[in-house]
């Protein structure tokens, strides 16, 4: 009944090929997908109504269920049923406070003779991107293969598209800052093609990686959402961005030079300073424009700072400020006001948040000790930026002894019922007859 395969006597560079899993074709799927979350897009509501007479065949009174439905429903459930889920909240809650606590790596009773332990283990092969466009990010290096390193990623290698200067090799010193890590498996490949090769492996060149992480183009970018699936990802991450929320106390000069440099960057990179201080504003625009004719990316910068993507947004007070950047949620948030760290304990959505007029972003992006691989977008809503964590994968050991299970077997057994599941119930079952 059960295909054999047997894999004993091979020597695999990798044995996902060899191990039995079902095909899954998402780009046919896809290609049905799309419409619908187009017209949901477009249409909202309607849409959604028609997609549930087309594909589950009846149309719901109310898209969001009603609050007296959700009593009705739990008071209608059979009371062994509901102790059953009850006590699966329980365990699993437990599990998740402990890993909240950081005590992921202790033994968690959730009774006697049940035992579960969450177990974080690193990322076999991971494929780090240092880009090398209009700023060879060595930098990059440094905030991708220390926290590989430290998560215990045993294979790291590194690709960087090549630079016609130096002789087609990336720059010099991303290739430093990999020796110095010592990272030898480095790549001169940029672009969507690298994150391609690490995604399918190059025979004869490259072994395929389990994890691609590091910022890049919109190409990258869009190479990571493709291959996504196929090998994992850390996020997707857009045109840098920077967010200043200050009033009448913030320098305006520091306020300035820290809006340009993240302008440097790209031209479609965001600069933003929320403030409630008409006067501040007036001031860091003034000072802007020696400072931008001074440095060397200053066409650069100026296409930045005068696109729609950056600009200044003034508040009635610090009150209504804040709520503009937690909507925001950007990917370097900058805090110059009175009170900076009372200030800053009070965001909720950032990347990084640099508190007061000794912490700019350019900080971060080298040397405070903190990532600078952060999301953007918006994404900071829902999303942290890289770290040793991001390298890591909990597993679950779940360790029960026969009267632990027999304790809990029944509940299991009306749970699986319950879902229309029999044969889930009888693999209690015959252990509970046994």
């Amino acid at each position: 009944m059960l295909r054999t395969v047997d894999i004993s006597t091979s020597d695999l560079d990798d044995y996902r090929a060899a191990v039995p899993r079902a095909a899954v074709d998402v780009e046919s799927a896809l290609a049905a997908v799309v419409p619908v979350c187009d017209a949901v897009r477009d249409r909202g509501e309607e849409a959604l109504r028609e997609f549930s007479e087309r594909f589950d065949h009846c149309l719901p009174e109310h898209l969001r269920v009603p609050v007296e439905q959700l009593d009705a429903a739990l008071a209608d459930l059979d009371p062994d049923l509901r102790a059953s889920f009850e006590e699966s909240v329980r365990r699993r809650r437990a599990v998740c406070e402990a890993a909240e606590r950081e005590t992921s790596s202790d033994v968690i009773e959730v009774a006697e003779g049940a035992h579960v332990t969450q177990r974080l283990v690193p990322v076999d092969r991971v494929g780090l991107y240092v880009p090398g466009g209009l700023a060879p990010l060595a930098s990059s290096v440094i905030m991708n293969v220390v926290p590989a390193q430290v998560a215990g990623v045993g294979l790291i290698a590194v690709a960087s598209p090549p630079q016609a200067d130096f002789g087609g090799l990336p720059h010099p010193n991303i290739l430093a800052l990999c020796r110095l890590l010592g990272v030898d498996e480095v790549y001169a490949v940029g672009g969507a093609q690298a994150i391609a090769m690490f995604a399918h492996g190059v025979p004869g060149l490259c072994r395929r990686v389990d994890l691609v992480t590091g910022p890049g183009n919109i190409y990258v970018v869009a190479a990571k959402r493709h291959l996504r699936g196929i090998v994992g990802i850390d996020s997707e991450a857009g045109p840098t961005e920077i967010a200043i929320l200050a009033d009448e106390t913030a320098d305006p000069r520091f306020v300035a030079a820290d809006l340009m440099s993240q302008a440097e960057h790209d031209p479609m990179a965001a600069a933003v300073l929320v403030t409630d201080s008409p006067a501040l504003a007036a001031a860091v625009e003034e000072a802007l424009d020696p400072m931008v004719d001074a440095t060397l990316h200053a066409d650069r910068i100026r296409t930045s700072l005068s696109s729609q993507q950056s600009g200044i947004v003034l508040v009635r007070d610090l009150e209504q400020g804040l709520a503009v950047v937690d909507a925001y949620a950007a990917e370097h948030l900058e805090i110059q006001t009175r009170d900076a760290a009372k200030v800053a304990a009070r965001v909720h959505n950032a990347g990084a948040i640099f508190v007061g007029s000794w912490a700019p972003v350019s900080l971060g992006d080298y040397s405070a000790g903190s990532t600078h691989v952060l999301p953007t977008g918006g994404a900071a809503h829902h999303s942290s930026g890289l770290s040793v964590r991001s390298f890591m994968r909990a597993v679950h050991v779940i360790d029960y002894t026969r009267q632990a299970l027999l304790a809990l077997a029944e509940g299991v057994e009306r749970f699986a019922l319950a879902e229309n599941l029999p044969g889930h119930a009888n693999a209690v079952a015959v252990r509970r007859m046994s």
